[in-house]
């Protein structure tokens, strides 16, 4: 087996490229084994790292046809120049100099494109270290290539490589010399943007088609016309209508080029004047390739196939895109913005032509995806960041515009692209909503000036939505597969085209009502008069329709009635309020219809019936009918308010309605209908009691067959968890919730709480005779029984409690009687459970509602029981099993514990005080040693927190402050108390720095910043964590808070910091020696405003990485000056 030379000097330079050959050959061979590729990864690493290795590479790129050992070579160099250039001779590197781009010269023609790629690169990197001192013609180098026809093309390539690593170079170079290559690269941009300018200009004109064409046909002279009048007296209408160029393939190869330089380019210098008209025309003229897939060759040329057509398009829009990107846009560069539109609404327009053989849409289908999906991103960039600068121009034809976005919109050949266009019509919309809430003086000019638009929109979307105008599309539509938004591919559809027509019906109201309310009562007398047709046999329906066209289009009225449902209950929002009155015999019609539909649904009971296609029709009625619940649900708010309205009135209209929704919810609530029905009744129960919460509920019948359903129930008979909680929570709410527009003296409370007491008795009725359990073995028979009860009763009643977390302390003192007995009973069966992470799980989630809603109600001596049992069961050797089995039942426990004690800690008063040593106690020697050197990041983000809410809480446990000496000295002179455990708190803060978890390094910043802006910690604690801060080196995506935090600490002593802090710092730095340290401390400006400090900031961190860098590739015993 071949082996490479170690020594390089001892072998000639053909047989070490033979042996480079073999060895690279067989480390890519499919048989070689990882060992053996590694032993040859070695020696080539060996070899890379000796002195004068790039003279044996040069010479192998010479001589050598292997893409492996050029490529190999090339790294060499590459790391040479990166790394180790500064520590490089200066004769090495003028020779190297000379003879990289000889070679390039020499073999770009014959290498591969990507080693002729590398070499650029590598002679790049060359320039963004010694250009212009030491390289003074790498630069004029490139534009004399791109000058040359011959080498053009490798110009272009060096010029995009260039603006590459150049403009936004990596870390690797100090801040003075970034500033310097932008500066040198913005000085040269004018004459570079000149020279594409030409060639783009000399490559269109060489291939246009010549007048010598047929006179155009109508169709084109109309389109010639049409943009007439839509920019007038634009002085590059003509230009733009010229016919195509059509180019050859070399030809197209380098204005592909010359595009992709002017992408990067554009993505980098500022909108200026040496952007100019030329050369924004030339780019539109190549934008046509996209759009203009067919175009007549010159006699004898081969022209360029349809992809490559499409893709000089795509490099085109990406150009126009760069630019359009840029919110800042000079004065002066506005006429140019103005003109751009203007060519890329030329080019809209092209692509919304209709003639004799093509449509809209089929011409759509035709062009490149890559090509419409840049110009859908060209129109969102326009509306989104320039509408408002152009909207206003007399030049600009706004509505003309809106008609192009409409046409093109609605002929989108793909589903994604139709949502990218309807996320524009949204953020157009919410462009000229903001602008009328701003002029509500000329609301109605503006409006009228848009209002057919909307109106053709709002039709145009409705149609869309619906089988009976759209069926194929819609039957494309994936309706099961859930996306990352837990939704599927038709629901998303209609979520985002519900959204627009919600935006729509904020500024039309009335016109927007008036044309989806009779669109929906048609789709509704279908689904009403199916009555007629169901035909009764002994205990069995049938729905007498069975020919296969009637059932298809019965299906497709059905799935449109469900989206018309989708669209009204979405519409919800915009009856209530100040426009309440205003819009109520619209409203009241559409609540009147929903609760007949929901009425009818579960009378009929269409879901059970018996039909031609089962598997068709019962999703369609079981859907209607959840959808008419919902869509009834979304009303609540405005029945609350018309509950208020009314209620000293006449309320028979009220309680017909709400009794007819409950009626149609009741015969729901069992397991005998399909759950998607069963949990759209609990829901829509669930915001009767909880949002309108009419007194006369619990009155009514069909409640009370509620209430004895779930009291009475047993284990067969009960619902689904989910359900049964929601319904629980309904019954609850309508027992705990203060009636509205009633005085406390009519609110019944007595009675109330009994009723609730006897509904929480029924619910635990199983879980209290748990009471004597005293102790479990894991094999006791009957414990996965005694598991299922716990399981399912601690989730209801955590549910009700939270229900009423927010509501007046009556509600909560009778839900805590309610609760009593329950919560005992947890207590005691929690020090049984504690080896059951599944369970204790379960409780403390439990006691965590309780403690954030009702810690009040239970009281200071029962809330210091349960945390004296927590304390004393969760010992060490427990805590450190739980929290090592990361992402576990266990981990979650200790989790939540943290959660329950973050609550104690925040409670205001002397009650929980005493409990304070024992949490910090347990917070810094029992949970903080396990996950100090760990990653556990659920529990540690919950430990930093409790240990922020002890220090934020209870200041004046650590520091004794007299009200005189606050005034005096501003809070900062006081006393210390328990500072051990401070100092312990805020150095485990300190470590956490030092750690790798970027969300724990945030979240302990925050409470660090939070805590000195409320009590000043940085007077007494700022040297202990600047160090630390500074030699994170400044997360990149935390840079911005770090500094701020820096600059906060430094300001408490700007004077100590800049004189003693920044010299310890310095003084203390790794890897640099101490004229780079005077360096770096004489760049640090002694400034005390926050941007001239974080620019000081962020210049130290960058060249102090820098230095570090050179330092480390220098070769042993280099001596630096």
């Amino acid at each position: 087996m071949l082996t490479f030379p170690f020594n390089i000097s001892q072998a000639s330079d053909e047989s070490s490229l033979r042996a480079l050959e073999n060895l690279m050959t067989e480390f890519f061979h499919s048989c070689t084994t990882n060992e053996r590729k590694r032993e040859i990864e070695e020696l080539l690493n060996n070899f890379a790292q000796q002195s004068g290795a790039w003279r044996h590479c040069l010479l192998f790129l010479s001589n050598t046809q292997n893409e492996y050992v050029m490529m190999y070579s090339l790294t060499v160099f590459e790391n040479l120049v990166n790394k180790m250039w500064i520590g490089l001779a200066s004769q090495d590197k003028m020779e190297i100099r000379s003879c990289l781009p000889k070679l390039l010269l020499a073999q770009h023609k014959s290498v591969p494109y990507f080693i002729r790629n590398k070499l650029c690169k590598v002679i790049v990197d060359i320039g963004r270290q010694d250009w212009p001192m030491f390289y003074h013609d790498f630069f004029t180098n490139t534009l004399q290539l791109i000058q040359t026809p011959a080498l053009a093309p490798l110009g272009l390539v060096m010029l995009k490589t260039t603006s590459e690593e150049l403009a936004c170079p990596r870390e690797d170079l100090s801040v003075a010399r970034k500033d310097e290559l932008r500066k040198l690269l913005l000085e040269q941009v004018p004459t570079v943007l000149g020279l594409l300018t030409g060639i783009l200009e000399t490559y269109w004109d060489k291939h246009s088609v010549i007048a010598s064409t047929p006179p155009p046909s109508p169709t084109s002279r109309e389109s010639v016309e049409l943009l007439g009048s839509l920019f007038q007296g634009s002085q590059y209408s003509k230009l733009l209508c010229q016919p195509m160029a059509a180019l050859d393939n070399e030809s197209h190869q380098l204005c592909c080029l010359v595009l992709e330089c002017l992408a990067h380019l554009f993505s980098w210098i500022p909108l200026s004047t040496s952007i100019t008209p030329t050369l924004l025309a030339s780019i539109f003229h190549f934008a046509r390739f996209g759009c203009d897939l067919r175009t007549k060759a010159k006699t004898g040329q081969s022209e360029v196939n349809k992809a490559d057509r499409a893709r000089i398009g795509v490099l085109a829009m990406t150009c126009v895109n760069e630019l359009v990107s840029k919110n800042c846009v000079p004065m002066d560069f506005e006429e140019y913005l103005l003109r751009m539109f203007q060519q890329t609404f030329f080019l809209l327009q092209r692509l919304t032509r209709e003639n004799n053989a093509h449509t809209v849409k089929s011409r759509l289908q035709e062009l490149d995806e890559s090509y419409l999906e840049k110009f859908t991103d060209f129109l969102r960039l326009f509306v989104s960041v320039h509408l408002r600068r152009i909207e206003s121009s007399p030049q600009f034809p706004i509505v003309e515009f809106l008609g192009l976005l409409f046409k093109y919109t609605f002929n989108q050949p793909t589903h994604e692209g139709y949502f990218a266009c309807l996320d524009i019509w949204s953020v157009f919309l919410d462009f000229l909503t903001t602008k009328i809430k701003s002029r509500l003086a000329d609301r109605e000019s503006v409006l009228n000036r848009y209002k057919d638009a909307l109106v053709l929109l709002l039709r145009e979307i409705l149609n869309l939505i619906q089988f009976r105008f759209n069926q194929a599309q819609l039957e494309e539509l994936d309706d099961e597969t859930l996306d990352d938004d837990q939704q599927t591919e038709w629901q998303r559809y209609l979520r985002q085209s519900l959204e627009v027509v919600a935006k729509v019906m904020e500024l039309l109201p009335s016109h927007a009502f008036s044309t989806l309310f009779p669109v929906l009562q048609e789709n509704l007398d279908v689904y009403l008069g199916l009555r007629q047709f169901i035909v009764t046999t002994g205990s069995s329906q049938r729905l007498n329709i069975t020919a296969e066209n009637d059932c298809r289009r019965l299906h497709c009225s059905l799935r449109d009635l469900s989206s018309l449902l989708q669209a009204v209950g979405r519409l919800a929002e915009h009856f209530i309020g100040e426009v309440f009155a205003a819009r109520f015999t619209d409203a009241l019609a559409v609540v009147e219809r929903l609760v007949e539909v929901t009425c009818y649904g579960s009378q009929t009971s269409l879901y059970d019936l018996e039909t031609a296609v089962p598997s068709v029709l019962k999703p369609d009625f079981t859907d209607v009918h959840a959808q008419a619940l919902a869509a009834l649900q979304a009303y609540s708010h405005w029945l609350t308010q018309f509950y208020s309205e009314v209620h000293s009135q006449n309320q028979s209209q009220f309680i017909n309605l709400i009794t007819s929704a409950v009626n149609a919810s009741s015969p729901l609530i069992t397991t005998k209908v399909p759950e998607k029905l069963l949990l759209s009744a609990s829901h829509l129960m669930v915001s009767i009691t909880a949002t309108v919460r009419p007194v006369f509920l619990v009155t009514l019948p069909a409640v009370q067959n509620i209430f004895n359903r779930i009291t009475t129930e047993n284990q067969s008979q009960r619902l689904p968890q989910e359900a049964h909680m929601l319904v629980c929570r309904a019954l609850s709410n309508m027992l705990l919730l203060p009636w509205p527009n009633l005085p406390e003296s009519e609110q019944q409370w007595q009675t109330r709480s009994n009723s609730h007491a006897s509904l929480v008795a029924a619910l635990t009725r199983d879980y209290r005779i748990l009471r004597g359990t005293v102790n479990i073995s894991p094999r006791q028979p009957g414990l996965d029984n005694v598991k299922a009860v716990i399981q399912q009763t601690l989730p209801v009643l955590r549910d009700i409690v939270d229900s009423i977390s927010s509501e007046s302390t009556k509600s909560r003192q009778i839900c805590y009687q309610s609760l009593q007995e329950s919560v005992q009973v947890t207590l005691n069966l929690f020090p049984v459970f504690i080896q059951q992470p599944d369970v204790t799980d379960e409780m403390l989630a439990f006691f965590l509602t309780l403690f954030q809603a009702l810690r009040v109600q239970m009281g200071v001596a029962f809330t210091g029981q349960i945390i004296h049992t927590f304390l004393s069961m969760f010992t060490r050797e427990q805590l450190a099993a739980s929290i090592l089995q990361e992402g576990s039942a266990g981990c979650r426990v200790v989790q939540k514990f943290l959660k329950i004690l973050q609550v104690v800690v925040q409670e205001p008063g002397q009650a929980f005080k005493p409990f304070l040593p024992s949490i910090l106690s347990l917070c810094m020697e029992q949970v903080y040693p396990v996950v100090a050197e760990r990653s556990s990041p659920d529990v540690k983000a919950e430990m930093f927190e409790l240990l922020y809410q002890i220090l934020h809480q209870n200041w004046r446990y650590f520091f004794k402050t007299s009200v005189l000496t606050s005034v005096q000295k501003g809070g900062v002179d006081d006393t210390m108390e328990n500072e051990a455990q401070f100092t312990a708190a805020m150095q485990a803060f300190g470590q956490s720095f030092l750690q790798t978890d970027i969300h724990i390094f945030k979240q302990n910043l925050s409470y660090l910043e939070s805590l000195n802006s409320k009590h000043k910690l940085y007077h007494r604690v700022s040297p202990a964590f600047l160090p630390k801060l500074f030699r994170t080196s400044i997360h990149d995506l935390l840079q911005e808070e770090m500094t701020l935090a820096i600059y906060n600490m430094a300001s408490v002593d700007f004077d100590a910091f800049y004189s003693v802090f920044m010299p310890q710092f310095l003084n203390g730095c790794q890897g640099v020696d101490s004229n780079q340290r005077a360096v770096l401390a004489r760049n640090f400006k002694l400034e005390q405003d926050l941007p001239s400090f974080t620019q000081s900031v962020q210049r130290l961190v960058n060249d102090l990485r820098y230095y570090r860098l050179c330092n480390s590739s220098l070769p042993t015993g280099t001596i630096k000056l």
